[in-house]
């Protein structure tokens, strides 16, 4: 920390903006998932998920750790969580590797949360959505379940296709739980 002549310490620079920098790397790993899904590189597209998947967990542990939260963090890392998630859902099913009801619906979630959310910030002007325990759950079962997808093609070997099925639906139940849950979320901070 650096001493301010006005006031209290500051944080570094780096230091306060290392989450938000880990959630950017979200952002900037989804086209190259999708790249790699798409051209069949899919132990690549594997590593990068998971690579992606770890800076959800680390930037939310540093702002914590670091006590760097921020409100920029705050809208960054959904964004990043979003934009992952459905570019990886749109390019395995693109790829075949998904089926499009499953796509469909975790794209219907997200426009719902997104209508929801913008109901609520026209309504009562209020710009906090914060995300859900079941919105969070929901998050690490498609997480899961792109990874599974994603490691069962590139490594046969591991027999996880046999898992698949079930996970597929696991996801669908968690993404319309998880919405129904922002819609009474959201009708109620509406009222």
């Amino acid at each position: 920390m650096t001493s301010s002549p006005n006031g209290p310490p500051r944080r570094s620079w780096l230091r306060a903006s290392l989450p938000n920098l880990l959630s950017a790397s979200r952002l900037a790993l989804a086209p190259f998932v999708v790249r790699g899904i798409l051209s069949g590189r899919l132990r690549q597209a594997f590593v990068l998920l998971m690579a992606a998947g770890l800076t959800d967990v680390l930037d939310g542990v540093l702002a914590r750790w670091l006590q760097a939260a921020s409100r920029l963090g705050a809208y960054l890392d959904p964004v990043a969580d979003k934009v992952l998630l459905s570019a990886t859902y749109l390019a395995l099913g693109l790829s075949g590797l998904l089926p499009w009801w499953l796509v469909a619906t975790v794209f219907a979630r997200d426009i719902l949360i997104l209508a929801g959310a913008l109901a609520v910030w026209l309504l009562k002007q209020r710009r906090d959505f914060p995300p859900s325990v079941w919105g969070k759950l929901c998050t690490f079962i498609q997480t899961l379940t792109g990874a599974t997808v994603l490691l069962a093609r590139a490594w046969p070997e591991t027999g996880l296709e046999v898992c698949t099925p079930l996970l597929l639906w696991l996801t669908a139940a968690a993404t319309l739980w998880s919405g129904l849950d922002y819609a009474r979320r959201a009708v109620r901070q509406a009222r």
